[in-house]
């Protein structure tokens, strides 16, 4: 209970040095005004017993010590807060649609494309433990790897252990798209995102990506995508009878698809042509979604000084009554 306890005046608090001084003005005043009788044996008085005034004769003075305490602490005026805030109550879930066709294998990136997307999403994850995550991996079609989950480790090792081969090659991005929104449309979370990543055209699958992009619209789905690939030609490892040899090929990636499903949803591309440029992609990315869930949070103070009010007035009553009535004296 204490914890939650703040004073609006602390500086006040230093008035509470007043007791023990107080105190130690009492003792020395009350020594001085002791009367004395001169005896020539004082045997007889040590049997005489005490009164329960005698043992009770400095309450009085006990009650204003403790009534001046707690006016003290009243003028401090401690105050107790409540929050109200509905920040993060359900998180946000994100989908992570990646592509992992055989143009992934490109080595403009480091070592190579999917590796460097793995890497990247990896650090991602590791960065939001707050939210649900899953994973949709696509090529010529698409796969469900990890459905929504708040079990980051099992996201992790899927995606170590993501790779080119897993199911036909192509690139279905309207169907990854899709199977993501599907993983997502029933969520009930602050923010439902979709990152989705690809290093090329759509060749693949049944749906169309536009009408997937207005299906995540409906459902209140934000879709961030990212081309990768660098301007040009990248190097890219070919099997031939001599061995793996390593060509330069031609970048393709739709930039002008993903930019309209991206924009139609409220989200963003992102083009990463590096490591370095894939990285600052997902940081902002990350910047951005933390961002479209503050709110307002409503702290309410509440002032705890009544009741110390209350029980000082108390105790100076007790102290007046007990004064004028049991420990009345000849100079009241």
């Amino acid at each position: 209970m204490l914890e939650n306890i703040e004073f609006s005046n602390p500086k006040l608090l230093w008035l509470l040095a007043l007791v023990p001084l107080a105190i130690l003005w009492y003792v020395l005043r009350h020594k001085k005004q002791e009367a004395s009788m001169q005896f020539s044996d004082t045997n007889g008085f040590a049997q005489l017993p005490k009164t329960w005034k005698a043992y009770l004769r400095h309450l009085l003075f006990a009650l204003k010590m403790a009534a001046l305490a707690l006016l003290i602490v009243a003028l401090a005026r401690p105050q107790s807060s409540s929050t109200n805030s509905t920040s993060n109550i359900e998180g946000i879930d994100i989908v992570m649609a990646m592509d992992v066709s055989g143009s992934m294998l490109a080595r403009d990136l480091k070592p190579d494309r999917l590796t460097a997307a793995k890497n990247v999403a990896s650090d991602f994850v590791k960065g939001r433990p707050g939210d649900r995550m899953g994973l949709v991996i696509f090529s010529g079609e698409t796969f469900t790897q990890v459905p929504l989950t708040t079990d980051h480790g099992v996201m992790l090792n899927m995606l170590a252990e993501m790779k080119n081969g897993l199911i036909e090659d192509g690139t279905a991005i309207g169907d990854g798209l899709a199977t993501a929104i599907s993983r997502l449309k029933d969520s009930e979370a602050i923010s439902k995102v979709v990152i989705l990543l690809t290093d090329g055209l759509n060749n693949a699958g049944s749906v169309d990506p536009y009408t997937a992009a207005e299906i995540a619209k409906l459902y209140g789905i934000r879709v961030y995508t990212i081309g990768v690939g660098s301007y040009g030609t990248a190097p890219y490892p070919v099997q031939t009878p001599f061995g793996t040899q390593i060509q330069q090929m031609k970048v393709e990636i739709d930039e002008k698809l993903l930019t309209q499903v991206a924009n139609s949803t409220g989200g963003k591309y992102f083009r990463a042509t590096s490591n370095q440029k894939l990285d600052e992609v997902y940081q902002e990315i990350d910047k951005l979604e933390r961002s479209k869930i503050e709110v307002t949070e409503f702290r309410r103070l509440h002032e705890e000084f009544y009741p110390l009010v209350a029980w000082a007035l108390a105790l100076l009553l007790i102290e007046f009554l007990l004064r004028k009535t049991i420990f009345r004296t000849l100079t009241d």
